[in-house]
């Protein structure tokens, strides 16, 4: 009696575990995590079929190989254009729905960003295949939720889930995929999502690895020679990756606001990318496309100093190409390539001046790599664990150690933003570590002041700010000298007593405020509202951070409040369109 007491009790115990909110996200995680698994597979059966139709079996050297990559952009930016109610997304995107949107991404715009990148990579595009991954895992979690109907806490986990799977399943690296999610996805720790996380990273690998053997790139075992010298040979190699890592970045964001202003229209901006690519691809085919085998080919020593420097250059032109375009794809490989090039060519000069005491370039390319990695996504542990699960190799560590928190270190004190979230700030919002962002500190001065200042000049009179006041119907402008430069600011107050005893005569100068208060573009709008209240006043005008006297537009007190209702109203209605 007592043996049949104890099953049943342990039955039961079981059942309401497995029925308790954790155990329920942790089955689901398990089912995210397999069906993750098993569209990466079909992902990368559908790449390799269409490269094989676009490509033929190689055809490098011909001179069409030029127009393959535009005509992949061509479709990307049809596709596009044709359905302009979905945006574009990529991990900016998971990011900003963790972040802003309570865990939810468009599941639409998720898979049709998948189905592009298949095309811009089949065709030639300089991308990776990582950012498609995460995108559909990330889809995957959201279409859990939403089937079960999920409480908007565990939206977020899902997100996490399916992401933590897909770039375990596209790496065979299922530490880096839970510890991706922890460091760029959510940006903290959290102990209620770091169990349902790590089996939806497990079981994405294992069905990954069941139906094709995952091995991205193949990798020889290197070591230490000398572990003294060579640690300070791996501390300037992470110096050069964290300058690299930045100039990857900038390069991009330039290329994408250079394909801003071409006067062509938006469908045909990829295409013109893709033209891009393909001359470059025409000359130095390593570029196209991911580069597994080209990383392959430096890690095993086989390239000369020349072509590592060339590649490590022209690699950084296409990939921006691509994505500054509107080509899709993802940054992560990119960037080890580029980190390989670079860290291949140190490691050939290094090895050329000591080469009894140093390790040969494949090891410092291997290094780099994650270095690289490290700088452009902020993300030293991910980079170090995706390169550590490839090597299985201890040696490497201290290196990889090195090299990574200081490319780290290097690459966010010359460029405060990642090559994730760059394009967050440019559109208004500054995603922070940490749980889900104040929505007042999330936005930016420059996504909500006004460009269209009306200004007064310190020779105007009293008679003039009047005229202009009634106008315009604003109460206080920017006070500007003969030559454009911001000197002070006058309100309605200022000029009350002047109008009550009929001095409207007296210039400018004499009753502007001619040390204002100012903002910058860069300021968040939760400080922007502190600093009003603080001086008990209702406009800043915004100026530059390197000259204070340069204008660039003016907020006032209700634009900040019509800005926030604005984005607490959208908030709202982006979760109701989601369920």
């Amino acid at each position: 009696m007592t043996n049949r007491f104890t099953k049943w009790n342990i039955r039961n115990a079981i059942f309401r575990r497995l029925h308790s909110e954790p155990g329920i996200s942790n089955n689901l995680a398990v089912l995210i995590g397999i069906f993750t698994g098993l569209t990466i597979v079909a992902y990368d059966i559908c790449l390799k079929y269409a490269e094989g139709v676009f490509w033929n079996g190689g055809v490098s050297g011909q001179y069409y190989v030029i127009f393959i990559p535009a005509i992949g952009g061509l479709f990307v930016g049809l596709v596009t254009h044709l359905y302009k109610d979905l945006k574009r997304c990529n991990v900016a995107e998971v990011i900003e729905g963790t972040a802003l949107h309570g865990g939810r991404i468009r599941i639409r715009e998720a898979f049709r960003e998948v189905f592009l990148s298949i095309i811009s990579i089949s065709t030639g595009g300089s991308v990776g295949k990582e950012a498609p991954g995460i995108l559909a895992g990330a889809g995957i979690g959201t279409i859990f939720a939403k089937t079960i109907n999920a409480p908007d806490n565990r939206y977020r986990i899902f997100l996490g889930c399916g992401a933590s799977g897909g770039i375990a399943a596209a790496f065979n690296a299922p530490l880096a995929g839970v510890v991706f999610v922890v460091e760029v996805i959510f940006g903290e720790l959290e102990t209620r999502t770091f169990i349902p996380i790590v089996l939806s990273s497990v079981f994405a690998t294992l069905v990954a690895n069941l139906i094709f053997e995952v091995h991205p790139i193949e990798v020889s075992y290197y070591g230490f020679v000398d572990p003294i010298r060579e640690s300070g040979l791996y501390l300037v190699l992470g110096i050069l990756c964290g300058i690299a890592s930045v100039i990857l970045i900038r390069t991009l964001y330039i290329t994408h606001d250079a394909f801003r202003t071409i006067p062509v229209h938006p469908a045909f901006k990829p295409a013109i990318g893709g033209l891009f690519v393909g001359i470059i691809g025409y000359f130095y085919p390593q570029v196209r496309g991911i580069g597994y085998d080209v990383i392959t080919e430096v890690l095993a020593n086989n390239f000369t100093l020349q072509l590592l420097l060339i590649l490590l250059v022209l690699k950084i032109l296409a990939f921006s190409f691509t994505i500054g375009s509107g080509n899709a794809g993802g940054s992560i490989v990119p960037s080890m390539f580029v980190g390989a090039m670079l860290g291949g060519a140190y490691g050939t000069i290094v090895h050329q001046l000591f080469p009894a005491t140093t390790a040969v370039s494949g090891a410092y390319a291997l290094v780099g790599m994650a270095a690289t990695l490290a700088g452009t996504a902020r993300a030293p542990l991910t980079s170090m664990l995706i390169l550590f699960e490839l090597t299985k190799d201890y040696n490497l560590i201290l290196p990889l150690m090195f090299a990574c928190v200081v490319s780290n270190s290097i690459s966010n004190s010359l460029h405060e933003e990642s090559i994730f979230t760059e394009v967050l700030k440019r559109r208004g919002f500054t995603i922070r570590r940490g749980k889900e962002i104040n929505v007042m500190e999330s936005m930016l001065v420059r996504g909500n002041m006004r460009n269209d200042v009306h200004t007064i000049s310190m020779n105007d009179t009293a008679k003039d700010l009047l005229d202009l006041m009634q106008s315009s119907r604003h109460a206080g402008f920017p006070v500007l000298d003969e030559n454009k430069k911001l000197r002070g600011i006058v309100t309605l107050e200022d000029m009350r007593e002047k109008v009550k005893y009929g001095e409207l005569d007296t210039n400018i100068r004499d009753i502007a405020t001619l040390e204002p208060v100012v903002t910058y573009p860069d300021e968040s709008l939760d400080v922007v509202l502190k600093r009003l209240a603080m001086k008990d006043i209702g406009r800043l005008p915004v100026v530059s951070r390197t000259d204070e006297t340069e204008l660039l537009g003016i907020i006032t007190r209700s634009d900040v409040v019509k800005s926030y209702n604005k984005e607490i109203v959208k908030s709202v209605r982006e979760k109701e369109a989601k369920k």
